[in-house]
């Protein structure tokens, strides 16, 4: 029994639960790099794709039916269509251009954003086939780069939802995501019953960390709950530009 990994799956889960049930996931990307500080990141990617889907449920429980029915319309067929290009392409595509490209995205969208308006409900929403190209990019680049959040807070964000709705919305929007990565991750052999069995241990610490992260979300404004997401974007796209390029060196 590797101690160090199962405490490093231990933090990054409860880290990522907290997100989830309160952020919409916005702090899900420390998760793959936490846990590859001990094992490779393909392996992290596969011990936490389970529990996130495990997460999912908790999450979307939490907030059941808060979430705005018009936007999954417009978000899930999209992002599954990315998942689908994702899993045909794989193989054709840099992890590390990926992760810089999106990362680029998510600086230029916040710094084009921030300065003007602190609130997703004084943002005008994009146009529906733009929304969906986010939402197909964010798919994508979340089976290619486990990089997801980012382009689908781009749309999310202008789509004038308040703080619960976002976080409901993203909730499941990322339920149906994660659910069909299982299959090409399993097809492409990232997947196998220690892992999966490995990931159902830490399931006590998703509940936890979602109940957490739920209770965090009540307690927070709204002006300040869009303020922290637009932070946190901008962070998260340079951490992705970072990981691109050193990853590249």
């Amino acid at each position: 029994m590797d101690w160090l990994l199962m405490s490093l799956i231990a933090i990054a889960v409860f880290i990522t639960g907290i997100s989830k049930g309160g952020f919409s996931g916005a702090f899900g990307i420390l998760a793959v790099p936490l846990i590859s500080l001990q094992t490779s990141p393909t392996l992290a990617a596969a011990i936490m794709l389970p529990i996130l889907c495990i997460m999912d449920i908790f999450t979307v429980q939490k907030f059941w039916k808060k979430w705005n029915t018009e936007q999954l319309i417009k978000c899930i067929p999209a992002a599954i269509i990315g998942v689908v290009i994702g899993g045909l392409t794989a193989s054709w595509f840099s992890a590390e251009w990926l992760k810089i490209m999106v990362g680029i995205i998510a600086v230029g969208f916040t710094l084009n954003s921030w300065p003007r308006k602190n609130s997703a409900t004084e943002r005008p929403p994009l146009h529906s086939f733009t929304g969906k190209l986010w939402c197909t990019l964010g798919g994508f680049t979340s089976f290619i780069a486990h990089a997801g959040g980012p382009p689908m807070s781009v749309y999310l964000l202008r789509a004038n939802l308040d703080k619960t709705q976002y976080v409901a919305t993203a909730a499941v929007i990322f339920t149906a995501i994660n659910y069909v990565k299982l299959i090409p991750y399993g097809m492409l052999g990232q997947l196998n019953s220690t892992n999966i069995l490995l990931s159902l241990c830490f399931t006590p610490v998703a509940f936890i960390g979602v109940q957490l992260g739920a209770w965090l979300h009540y307690k927070l404004s709204t002006a300040v709950f869009f303020k922290f997401m637009y932070g946190f974007l901008f962070l998260t796209g340079i951490k992705l530009i970072w990981d691109g390029v050193t990853g590249l060196s």
